[in-house]
């Protein structure tokens, strides 16, 4: 008996067993609506969700072609056409996750309009999203299953007991469009109370990953823009147990902590370390400040702040915000020591924050900290703040001109020019870019790769190709042309919207509750039936 057959019978034992009143209940019925909502609440799919992140981080350990790989998103919509589109093209979503951004968040979510990467925005919009996400992915379940139950009930009718048991089983071996969503939480929106309190709202709308970095929550910034500030580790560290608890509290005991650094980009720090002996966590980080030290009194000013490092009296450099300022150059130091000590206060991941996408520059600062601790994996951000089409170009440049090679040919500054890209230069660095992926998982320990905020740039790149032609000269052409026909040739489900919306599923539940009276929409008149 199969899976579906024994859903079927259990539920005909429940109809039974409540009499004539329930004479009208189909048990298949019953079994279909059951089957298309597997996961009934928030925390069954982050239990789901982290069995399968731990599995997949067990088996990037053994082999680090395991890599895994995700998309922004900022909108349900986004998400499930992602994932239906991964099922389409590759036949399975394993390894394929979603990320949500808190810069798209800021961007396109929030009731104050678009906004910065500053956690300006609500931060329960962090937690309503994920749970967007997730009501989508399954509504993406229903409508795909709900077109297997039809093809099943046309083959009995058609006496196609061959096609009736191939359904059957795509029925049994339905694989689910829910996957892990790796979910920003920013600086944690305050203190560790505070990042308490939003970890658990996201915990429950399914989030099985929260990241969080070390930024102070009122001084946030974009990780790849300037000014940025980060707290001392003690401080961080509440913040990731704060985390940890929250996920304990609610029986996600397997959800996963990324910490994430800014410390490589970071110059600035708004408190100087609570330090009780030489050599301890805050001592380690205030030796990073900058300043000069100081022989007596005399060369104290007041409003100057005064620490003993080395044996010394230390005055460090303090702006005029009052922030402090770390040494030049220390921040790769900085980097490997916050990781070090994220992952030996409860974090799984790591995520480093870097100014490009450097194989070599990632792979110098996880050898380090993997002489700590050997299983040390990383997140990454292939984020469109990189022009990568110039780096990748600069760093083969770089790379023929210590081979010797000759580079007379290019303007090293000018790479970026169309008049580059039909060039053996631009073909190696556009490989580079191909393989990178799979080249920083082999030598840099990255087991995620993501970015960021992809739908961001392909909504404003396809709606600026339609409104050029339609508003032109094009008319409605641009559209059937740019946009129709191509969903029509490339089987792209959302031709047929009113499906996609549901129309069909609320068919289905029409004739489960009404039978024969039911009025239904998909009937021929319907004009979704010119995609058939």
């Amino acid at each position: 008996m199969s899976n579906y057959e024994k859903e079927i019978a259990e539920l005909a034992d429940v109809v039974k067993a409540n009499g004539s009143p329930w004479d009208a209940i189909s048990p298949e019925y019953a079994a279909r609506m059951r089957i298309q909502n597997r996961f009934k609440t928030g925390l069954d799919i982050a239990r789901y969700t982290a069995s399968i992140m731990r599995r997949d981080m067990a088996e990037y350990d053994a082999d680090s072609s395991q890599y895994t790989q995700s998309l922004g998103c900022w909108h349900g919509f986004i998400g499930q056409q992602k994932m239906i589109a991964i099922k389409k093209h590759h036949g399975t979503t394993k390894k394929r996750y979603l990320y949500l951004s808190g810069w798209m968040v800021a961007a396109l979510r929030s009731e104050f309009g678009p906004l910065p990467d500053q956690s300006m925005h609500e931060k329960t919009s962090v937690s309503s999203l994920i749970e967007e996400l997730y009501t989508f992915l399954r509504q993406a379940d229903a409508r795909e299953l709900g077109g297997l139950f039809r093809q099943l009930d046309a083959a009995r009718e058609a006496g196609d007991a061959a096609t009736e048991k191939e359904t059957q089983y795509a029925i049994d071996s339905f694989e689910t469009h829910v996957v892990p969503i790796v979910a920003d939480i920013d600086a944690g929106f305050g203190n560790a109370e505070a990042t308490y309190l939003l970890a658990k709202k996201m915990i429950e709308a399914g989030a099985c990953c929260i990241q969080i970095e070390n930024q102070v929550s009122d001084e946030k910034q974009c990780g790849h823009q300037d000014g940025k500030v980060t707290v001392p580790h003690e401080d961080f560290i509440a913040k990731l147990r704060a985390v940890r608890y929250a996920f304990l509290e609610l029986g996600v005991d397997d959800g996963v902590i990324v910490a994430r650094t800014d410390s490589l980009g970071a110059g600035l720090t708004k408190q100087i370390a609570v330090t009780n002996k030489p050599g301890d966590l805050g001592d380690k980080y205030n030796s990073f400040l900058d300043g000069e030290y100081v022989e007596s009194a005399a060369d104290i000013q007041n409003g100057d702040v005064v620490v003993k490092a080395d044996g010394k009296l230390l005055k460090p450099r303090r702006l005029a915000s009052g922030l402090f300022q770390f040494k030049p150059g220390t921040g790769a130091d900085r980097c490997v020591l916050d990781c070090i000590t994220s992952l030996q206060n409860g974090a799984d991941l790591l995520w480093i924050e870097t100014e490009k996408p450097h194989v070599g520059q990632i792979g110098a600062m996880v050898d380090r900290i993997r002489e700590v601790i050997p299983n040390a994996k990383l997140v990454y951000n292939n984020s469109p703040s990189f022009n990568w089409t110039l780096n990748f170009r600069q760093q083969v440049y770089d790379a023929w001109a210590e081979e010797g090679k000759d580079v007379s040919a290019y303007d090293r500054d000018s790479l970026m020019s169309v008049d580059y890209d039909q060039t053996e230069l631009a073909a190696a660095a556009d490989d580079r870019i191909r393989t990178f992926q799979a080249d920083a998982a082999r030598e840099a320990g990255i087991f995620h790769h993501l970015i960021t905020l992809p739908t961001y740039h392909t909504a404003a790149l396809s709606t600026d190709n339609l409104a050029k032609g339609y508003f032109g000269e094009e008319g409605m052409l641009a559209y059937v042309a740019g946009v129709q026909r191509k969903e029509i040739r490339q089987s792209i489900a959302c031709v047929k919207h009113q499906n996609m919306a549901g129309s069909d599923m609320g068919d289905d539940h029409k004739e489960y509750f009404s039978g024969e009276a039911a009025l239904k929409a998909s009937g021929k008149d319907n004009t979704m039936n010119q995609f058939s």
